[in-house]
């Protein structure tokens, strides 16, 4: 599955803090990452709260969403380098730097890189990805894939080939194997396999009204 980076600007404002995390959690479930959601969101909640305490209401600032090999990395860039994040311990009674020890206790990593105009506080989550541009690498999962391969060359036209045919029993058998691993293919992708059901049988049924009008 491929997962573009993607960045969105916005004025750090604590308005601002729920439309990005609901976004946030929006490109997730398109990535099949549903699982990282809540610390994501948490991590985008303190990262855009830290430009507000420390840099000001109403800075420009972006965030940045991108896959890091097998990490989810999130980074929110803003104007000020000088205004550097802290880190304090949870024991003491400064408010100031409890929101990056939250992100230091569900990230893997994070950290800042200066540059002359900006900065970027970001962090890293693991991800249960076998592979940077993987899924989850079930038998079923891969079967469907190599499926979808064969199926997108079989819909080209052939003429003139021959074609074995199987027994119905057998064809049968192999027909709802074949659909049970698609939808393996579904959920290992974030899908809701009752609604991919609900679409292909809407489609089925359109298909055959279809043919009984041109009939």
């Amino acid at each position: 599955m491929p997962r573009k980076p993607w960045d969105i600007a916005f004025t750090a404002e604590p308005a601002e803090v729920a439309a990005l995390r609901r976004i946030m959690r929006l490109h997730l479930d398109v990535w099949g990452l549903q699982d990282l959601a809540d610390e994501a969101q948490l991590c985008v909640s303190e990262l855009v709260s830290n430009v507000i305490t420390h840099v000001g209401p109403g800075t420009p600032a972006t965030l940045a969403v991108s896959m890091q090999g097998t990490h989810l990395r999130i980074e929110v860039h803003d104007p000020d380098p000088r205004a550097l994040p802290t880190l304090r311990d949870a024991g003491t009674d400064s408010e100031e730097g409890r929101g990056m020890t939250l992100v230091d206790a569900v990230a893997d990593r994070w950290g800042v890189l200066l540059n002359p105009d900006r900065k970027v506080t970001w962090c890293e989550l693991t991800t249960k990805l076998p592979a940077p541009d993987g899924h989850v690498d079930a038998p079923s999962v891969i079967r469907a894939e190599a499926l979808l391969h064969h199926y997108a060359a079989a819909a080209k036209p052939r003429h003139g080939a021959g074609r074995s045919r199987l027994t119905s029993a057998v064809a049968e058998e192999s027909v709802i194997a074949a659909i049970t691993d698609f939808l393996h293919w579904f959920r290992a992708h974030g899908r809701d396999v009752d609604e991919m059901l609900d679409r292909a049988q809407m489609r089925f049924a359109a298909e055959c009204a279809a043919r009984c009008q041109g009939s």
